[in-house]
């Protein structure tokens, strides 16, 4: 390379990325909650649905480009939806993120199978690499192996919140929850930037 690329700060990709999370997660779950308390989970749900579709439709429609992270809300949010309006039972309501989880852990499977590694595409909501390293066949492979890790993590994390939901009291499930997420999800992230460092240092990428 004739140039070094300069990678942002994790400070600088993360105002980057933060109003991409609040589009495709955020203010879902606050159209959810705000709705809960006017019209029940039917029209909760509902709310939430419409922004997640109108999102996608705006950048659609508009030509931005259509961000992971946005993509990996409307699938939630419609597999959610759909439980949801299938039945009533507190068990299958707390067992919907669950769903999701496994929804998303699937997703990176199969974008594998389809040869678009889905944390190639996450990444470029953060960071946009030159072509240079995104072609690279070492990065590729990185996003491939990254995407196989988000996957079995994942799928991982719902088997271990299935089990929380089948045997512990509700209270006990959602605390247990809460930290099997955060504590898998942030082992999981520390790995995947600290391999990806790595990896650019090797084509004179400046942090």
């Amino acid at each position: 390379m004739s140039d070094s690329f300069i990678l942002p700060s994790p400070w600088s990709m993360a105002r980057q990325g933060f109003p991409r999370l609040v589009e495709a997660t955020l203010v879902p779950l606050a159209l959810f909650y705000g709705f809960l308390q006017l019209a029940g989970v039917a029209g909760g749900l509902a709310a939430a649905l419409i922004w997640s579709y109108a999102a996608l439709g705006r950048r659609l429609l508009t030509g931005r480009p259509v961000t992971g992270v946005l993509l990996l809300g409307v699938a939630g949010i419609t597999v959610r939806t759909a439980i949801a309006f299938v039945t009533n039972s507190v068990f299958v309501y707390f067992l919907q993120p669950t769903l999701v989880t496994v929804a998303m852990g699937v997703a990176f499977l199969v974008s594998l199978a389809m040869g678009r590694p889905l944390a190639q595409r996450l990444a470029d909501d953060f960071v946009v690499l030159p072509d240079e390293i995104s072609t690279d066949p070492k990065v590729r492979r990185f996003f491939h192996q990254i995407s196989m890790l988000w996957g079995v993590v994942l799928l991982g994390t719902a088997a271990g919140s299935l089990w929380l939901l089948s045997t512990q009291p509700i209270g006990t499930f959602l605390v247990a929850k809460t930290a099997l997420s955060i504590g898998v999800t942030g082992l999981a992230v520390t790995y995947s930037w600290a391999v990806f460092q790595r990896l650019l240092r090797r084509h004179a990428v400046v942090f």
